[in-house]
C-alpha cells in the first residue's frame, strides 16, 4: 500500500486554506490543514475535506457528452470541438457575433484558468459578457473606480494589526473572507479582541462573527445606507477628522460636510432601525480608535443602495485617518502587481448596453439581471447561442424564472463544467474539466486582495486521466474554434500547439518574474516557480505596506470622497426618507425583507451532492424571528410558503431571535429538484431556489448589479392558498412534486 501527502490548497473559495492531502492506492484518504501554510497556518474549514469528495464523486462528469432527446450521451473531445466550432460559427455567421453570450461563474476566478476564460470572451468578440460579479461585487468595485481611479483598487481590511473592527453585510466567521482573504477568519477576529481591540457587527441576523464580536447591532436590512450616513454627520459636526489631513489626501471634503450637515442620527434612526445614541457613540468609537476599519461585502453589495454603502464605509475610513495606514484600510503589494497598473486598466463604463439601454457595460461585461431579456427578446442581435464556464446562473441569478425558458430557447448551448446542474442540463454539449486535485496552479488573483502579501503554490495530488483536460486547455481548444482563421485545418493545429506551450502556470510565472519578488527586481534572490515548489506553505512577504499614492488611479491622485452622482443620489434618499419612504418601509402587501445567510458546509449552488456535506438538519430554511412567527400562527419546522411580487417558494421554518423582527432569511443556491439534474443526492434534498423571489429589474443604480436584498415579501402556511402576483413562479422544494 503507497501512502503520499501533497500540500496544496483547498480552491473551493477565496480564503484558499493551505490543505495536507494524503492518498493511498489512488484514494484519499485525509484532508488536513498545513500547519505550514504562511496564510492559513493550519486552519481549514470542513468545506476543504470536500475536495476529495468531489474528486470521487461518481456524478462528476469525466467525459464530453452530448445532448440526444432527453439524454446526455458521451462524445469524443476532438468531435465536441468541431461541432461546437462549427454550430457557433453559424450562429455568429448568420446573427451576428452580439448573437453569442458567454457567462462565467464564480468558480472560475479561482485558478489562474480565468485567463483564457478572458480570451474567450476577446476572441468572441461579443458585447453580452456576464460574469458572477454583478451579483457578488459589482458595487464594491463601482465605488472603487470611483474614488480611487480604478475598479480594480478596492481596499483591504487589514485585520491583523486593527484595534477596531466593524463588519457590516459580512459574515467572514463563515465565509473567511471576501475581497479581504482571511483564512482562519475566526481567530484573526479573536485575536483583534485579546489585543484589547473592539469587534462590532452590524447586520439584521446575529451571525456566526457577530457572536465573536463584543457587539452586534442589529440594522434594518437595507438600512446601513442610513446610518453611515448619520455617523458621518458625528464624525463632521464634532470635529472628529483631520481636516488638514482630509484636504491633503482627499477631494470633495467641503462637498461631504454639506450633504451630512443635517442628516442627524435623530433623523436617520427610524430608517436604520438603530437608536439615535448607538449611531453616536458607533462614530465616536471609530475617531477615537487607535486603528479601525470598517469592512462589508455581499450582504450590502446585493442593496439599490450597494454603490453608496460602499462608498461612505470607504469615505468613513478615509476621513478617520484609517485609509492606507496599519490597522486600516490598505492595498497588497502582490507577486503579479496588478494595482500597480491600475491606471491604465480602463472599466469602459456605459461603452455599450444591453438592447434595451436598461443596463450599461462596465468592466468589459453586462449585469446577469439582462441576460434572460437578451435570450427571450425577439430583434437584431437577440442572444441565440450561448457558453458557460462554471457557472450556474439558474440557481445562483435573480431571474425571475425565466432564465430557464431563456436557455430552452437556444438555437445552441455549450457549458464548460463538471456536473449536469440546473443550467447545463439544457445545453446541447458540456465539456467537463479534470478535477481541482488533478490541476497545478499558481493564484495571480487572490493575493491582490489578501491580508499579508504572500503566494503559494497550488500542487497537483492526482495525474489527469490521458483523455482528461484542464480548464484552460478546454477554453483554449474553445478559442481556436470560434476564431475567423484563413485555413482552419492548418492554423487551427498551429495555434493549438501555441496554446498548448502558454499554459496559465508558465503565463503567471513570467508576470511574476517582473514583479516585486521576481528575479527582474530581486535577482537570485526573486521568487520563481520551480522555489515555491519546493516550498509547501508558500512564501511571506510581511503585512500590508502604505502603498495608495504609488498606485492611486484619479487624474488629480486624490481619493475622491465626495463623486457628484453619489452626493446626489444620497440626498435624494434622505429627502424620501423624511417623507417617510425610506428603503426599509414596507410597500402595502408585504411585510417581512428578505435576506440571505450562508452556511459553513454550503459554497453558493455547489457542494450539495456530497453527503459529507449535507448531513444533519436541513439547511435551506426561512429563518424568522419568533415575535413575527408568533403574530403569523407559525411554529419551527412548518412549510410555509414565502411569496414576493415575482414568485413564490415553499420551505421549512427556522425560528431564532438570531434575526431582528422584520426580516427572514433564505440561503439561496438550493432547489436541485429539477428534472434532468445530475446531481443524484443534492436532488433528494428539500429546498427551494430563493433566486425566484427577487425583482431581476430591481437593482443598484450604478453599477447594475442585482439588488435581492431589497427584496420585500409575506410569509404564509404553505397551502392557505395567499396568490402571488401573475406569472409568479412557484418552486416547493419538494422532490417528490417534480
Amino acid at each position: 500500500m503507497s501512502t503520499e501527502t501533497i500540500a496544496r490548497q483547498c480552491t473551493l473559495c477565496e480564503a484558499h486554506c493551505g490543505i495536507l492531502v494524503t492518498v493511498e492506492d489512488a484514494q484519499v484518504t485525509r484532508i488536513e490543514g498545513n500547519p505550514d501554510d504562511v496564510l492559513s497556518k493550519g486552519y481549514i474549514c470542513p468545506k476543504a475535506t470536500a475536495m476529495a469528495g468531489l474528486h470521487h464523486d461518481p456524478d462528476r462528469l469525466r467525459t464530453p457528452v452530448k445532448r440526444v432527446g432527453d439524454e446526455f450521451v458521451p462524445i469524443g473531445w476532438d468531435e465536441a470541438f468541431a461541432e461546437i466550432g462549427q454550430r457557433l460559427r453559424a450562429v455568429r455567421k448568420e446573427h451576428g457575433s452580439h448573437a453569442i453570450a458567454m457567462y462565467l461563474g464564480n468558480p472560475a476566478a479561482h485558478s489562474s484558468s480565468v485567463l483564457y476564460g478572458v480570451l474567450l470572451r476577446v476572441a468572441l468578440l461579443t458585447r453580452n459578457f456576464f460574469t458572477a460579479s454583478s451579483m457578488d461585487q459589482f458595487p464594491q468595485e463601482f465605488a472603487a473606480w470611483q474614488m480611487y481611479g480604478s475598479n480594480l483598487l478596492m481596499p483591504v481590511a487589514d485585520i491583523d494589526r486593527t484595534d477596531r473592527l466593524v463588519i457590516l453585510g459580512a459574515n467572514p466567521a463563515v465565509s473567511n473572507g471576501s475581497v479581504t482573504t482571511m483564512p482562519g477568519a475566526k481567530q484573526r477576529i479573536r485575536a483583534v479582541r485579546d489585543r484589547g481591540g473592539a469587534v462590532v457587527v452590524i447586520d439584521p441576523r446575529r451571525t456566526e462573527t457577530a457572536r465573536l464580536a463584543d457587539e452586534h447591532v442589529a440594522v434594518a436590512p437595507g438600512g446601513d445606507l442610513y446610518l453611515l450616513l448619520a455617523m458621518l454627520h458625528v464624525l463632521v459636526t464634532e470635529n472628529l477628522c483631520d481636516e488638514r489631513a482630509v484636504r491633503q489626501l482627499c477631494s470633495g471634503w467641503d462637498e461631504l460636510r454639506a450633504l451630512v450637515a443635517e442628516v442627524t442620527p435623530e433623523a436617520m434612526a427610524g430608517p436604520a432601525g438603530v437608536d439615535a445614541e448607538t449611531i453616536r457613540r458607533l462614530a465616536r468609537e471609530h475617531a477615537a480608535a487607535s486603528s479601525a476599519v470598517l469592512y462589508a461585502r455581499v450582504g450590502v453589495c446585493q442593496q439599490v443602495t450597494g454603490t453608496l454603502t460602499h462608498w461612505l464605509v470607504n469615505t468613513i475610513n478615509a476621513v478617520t485617518g484609517n485609509l492606507d495606514r496599519p490597522g486600516g484600510q490598505m492595498y497588497s503589494t502582490p507577486p503579479v502587481d496588478a494595482p500597480a497598473f491600475a491606471r491604465f486598466l480602463g472599466v469602459g463604463y456605459g461603452a455599450w448596453t444591453d438592447r434595451s439601454g436598461a443596463y450599461k457595460s462596465f468592466r468589459g461585461e453586462l449585469p446577469v439581471a439582462a441576460l434572460a431579456e437578451e435570450i427571450l427578446t425577439e430583434g437584431p442581435e437577440r442572444v441565440r447561442a450561448m457558453v458557460t464556464y462554471a457557472g450556474n446562473p439558474v440557481l445562483s441569478t435573480a431571474q425571475g424564472g425565466r432564465l430557464t425558458a431563456a436557455l430552452e430557447s437556444l438555437d445552441f448551448y455549450v457549458a464548460v463544467d463538471m456536473y449536469i446542474t440546473e443550467t447545463t442540463r439544457h445545453a446541447d454539449i458540456i465539456l467537463p474539466p479534470v478535477s481541482q486535485l488533478e490541476r497545478e496552479d499558481l493564484s495571480i488573483l487572490f493575493p491582490v486582495f489578501s491580508v499579508r502579501n504572500n503566494v503559494r503554490f497550488d500542487a497537483r495530488v492526482f495525474e489527469p486521466p490521458a483523455d482528461g483536460l484542464e480548464d484552460w486547455q478546454i477554453l483554449a481548444r474553445l478559442v481556436t474554434e470560434v476564431l475567423p482563421l484563413p485555413v482552419r485545418r492548418f492554423s487551427g493545429r498551429v495555434m493549438n500547439a501555441m496554446f498548448g506551450v502558454a499554459s496559465p502556470m508558465r503565463l503567471t510565472g513570467l508576470a511574476m518574474a517582473t514583479g516585486p519578488y521576481g528575479v527582474l527586481r530581486r535577482g537570485r534572490q526573486g521568487v520563481t516557480v520551480a522555489k515555491l515548489r519546493r516550498t509547501p506553505g508558500g512564501v511571506d512577504f510581511g503585512p500590508l505596506r502604505p502603498r495608495l499614492r504609488s498606485i492611486i488611479a484619479t487624474k488629480d491622485r486624490k481619493v475622491h470622497v465626495a463623486p457628484e452622482e453619489f452626493v446626489r443620489a444620497a440626498r435624494d434618499l434622505v429627502a424620501e426618507a423624511a417623507a417617510g419612504r425610506s428603503l426599509t418601509a414596507a410597500p402595502d402587501g408585504f411585510d417581512l425583507k428578505l435576506i440571505g445567510r450562508r452556511h459553513l458546509r454550503s459554497n453558493n449552488s455547489w457542494l450539495h451532492n456530497l453527503p459529507s456535506m449535507v448531513k444533519g438538519r436541513a439547511r435551506c430554511t426561512a429563518l424568522m424571528h419568533p415575535d413575527d412567527a408568533r403574530a403569523r400562527g407559525l411554529t419551527a419546522g412548518d412549510q410555509v410558503e414565502v411569496t414576493s411580487v415575482t414568485g413564490s417558494i415553499v420551505v421549512a421554518l427556522e425560528v431564532s431571535d438570531e434575526i431582528r423582527a422584520g426580516a427572514v432569511a433564505v440561503p439561496h443556491g438550493w432547489g436541485h429538484q429539477e428534472a434532468g439534474v445530475g446531481w443524484s443526492v443534492a436532488a433528494s434534498l428539500p429546498g427551494a431556489n430563493a433566486n425566484l423571489l427577487p425583482d431581476p429589474t430591481l437593482v443598484d443604480p450604478f453599477s447594475g448589479a442585482s439588488a435581492v436584498n431589497n427584496t420585500w415579501v409575506r410569509v404564509v402556511p404553505a397551502g392557505v392558498g395567499v396568490d402571488s402576483e401573475p406569472g409568479a413562479q412557484v418552486s416547493t422544494g419538494n422532490p417528490a412534486s417534480v
